[in-house]
């Protein structure tokens, strides 16, 4: 499905030196075993940017046994050792960050904007878990039975098998990466294959940093890489961030190892919208957080629930808000700039998904139009969507956010919940009361009030129901990580 849709294009596209593509296993660059070749695409223009060979699970297998290797060493280091070595990742990726933003602009079709804000928040995460892991157990010793001291040791799990998505490639690295090496733990690290080249570029900078084998990275794909690591007798644990589709594959496989799981996954998030609150400022937090990285990412502000009441009012609102918006390639500089879908299978479902809508009976009240022409472009989409209709209840991943009314607020909060995912939500009022009881109800894992996307690096990023279980980002991401063990001694 193709249309002509107003792009703004670059004079010459970024052109940073290419990382080099390859596997990386105890220490060295290694070029993978299998045969099968994958075309690593420039979503902006729909150029090859360069071509990949995929791994197996041979690959896999070295790998884990260099990181079973390298782990008795490692998590013997002490939390300051440890620490100091992700302080360096930080600054490296720091000093490289000009690199880094093209390759993962280039390779994500990202506006400045958006990929500023990885590096920085990436940057931030190794920062703040370098200093997280040096703080302790917070279970104190005593004396819990008689004659008898407890204390309680906090241990790495052992080799962690990281999994992450194609639209945060470094950022979510740097989320599971950090967390598991400050632990303790060494790591297999299995990047998108869509969006390797800011993964490939920080495996070159960890080379210069970490001791060989405690941080190893599988080029694949889920089927050949993904569900390697999680058979492999010699991973302790496998986290991933992914869709539910993938998580439950993870999990069906971890299963019969009974290895443990820390899974990451989808996101329909609600923006609940009272008859009292401030339209403005809730029109502002849908714009940003709706469209961020055009809407791929799980925590958008996708589905809107707005008393009818102030429904037209807002309406008015988003739709001049969006409207400043402008599809423009990562090269151009602006602040309203929205990027492609970043690769061809992911726009022809989204497209799927809006033609579906309208046929069922959604209101286009803005955009709908995409061209795959040159790149994967989707305007950005306004919808006025019939309650209960699929598109406000399967997460899209794209450039729509739907909009629908309620008279009751009990009504707005049970079809709030009336979804498969629990990551995050949003309520807007200004009645302190409401706020409270709607946090409260709402069955998010992240709930945000009078604001979408609050994500401070201190606070954790969790889901309920199928978006998953385990804890991204704080210090409780360092306890995902970890195993207690009782130590009692007899005096």
């Amino acid at each position: 499905m193709s249309h002509s849709v107003r792009i703004t294009r670059a004079d010459k596209p970024f052109a940073p030196q290419m990382p080099r593509a390859s596997h990386f296993i105890n220490g060295s660059h290694v070029e993978p075993t299998g045969s099968v070749t994958f075309e690593v695409v420039d979503p902006a223009r729909g150029r090859t940017l360069l071509s990949i060979r995929l791994g197996g699970a041979q690959d896999v297998n070295d790998a884990a046994v260099a990181a079973r290797s390298a782990l008795p060493t490692w998590s013997s280091k002490t939390p300051q050792e440890r620490s100091e070595l992700l302080l360096a990742i930080a600054d490296s990726i720091a000093n490289d960050k000009e690199r880094l933003g093209e390759l993962e602009a280039l390779n994500c079709g990202k506006p400045r904007s958006v990929v500023e804000d990885d590096i920085d928040s990436a940057i931030d995460t190794f920062r703040f878990m370098a200093g997280a892991g040096r703080t302790g157990s917070t279970i104190p010793a005593g004396d819990y039975l008689e004659n008898t001291t407890s204390l309680i040791l906090r241990e790495p799990v052992g080799v962690i098998g990281l999994i992450t998505p194609w639209n945060y490639p470094l950022l979510m690295g740097a989320w599971k990466i950090s967390a598991a090496l400050m632990s303790g733990n060494t790591v297999v690290y299995k990047p998108s294959e869509v969006t390797p080249l800011s993964s490939l570029r920080l495996a070159e900078l960890a080379a210069e940093i970490l001791p060989a084998g405690v941080f190893n990275l599988v080029l694949g794909n889920g089927e050949g890489v993904g569900q390697a690591l999680s058979k492999h007798e010699e991973i302790d644990m496998v986290a991933l961030t992914g869709s539910v589709r993938a998580g439950m594959a993870v999990a069906s496989t971890i299963a019969s190892d009974l290895k443990r799981g820390h899974l990451e996954l989808g996101g329909k998030a609600p923006v609940v919208i009272c008859e009292n609150a401030d339209l403005e400022t809730a029109a502002d937090a849908v714009v940003e957080a709706g469209f961020w990285n055009s809407g791929q990412e799980c925590g958008a502000a996708c589905r809107v629930i707005v008393h009818e009441a102030v429904e037209a009012e807002f309406t008015e609102k988003l739709i001049a808000k969006v409207s400043n918006y402008e599809l423009a390639e990562p090269e151009i500089p602006g602040e309203a700039n929205l990027g492609p879908m970043i690769y061809r299978d992911h726009y022809e479902r989204v497209m799927e998904m809006l033609t579906d809508a309208v046929t069922r009976g959604a209101e286009v009240l803005l955009g709908g139009e995409g061209d795959d022409k040159n790149g994967f472009w989707i305007q950005p989409t306004l919808l006025k969507a019939p309650t209960g209709d699929p598109i406000t209840t399967t997460e899209v991943f794209g450039p729509v956010v739907s909009i629908e009314t309620f008279t009751d607020l009990s009504e707005a909060v049970e079809r709030a919940n009336a979804v498969e995912y629990g990551l995050t939500g949003s309520v807007f009022t200004n009645d302190v009361s409401t706020a409270l009881r709607v946090a409260k109800s709402l069955n998010f894992g992240s709930v945000n009030v009078n604001t979408h996307l609050a994500l401070p690096t201190e606070m954790p990023w969790s889901g309920f129901k199928h978006s998953g279980y385990g804890r991204d980002l704080s210090a409780y991401a360092l306890e995902d990580f970890t195993r207690t063990k009782h130590v009692a001694i007899q005096y």
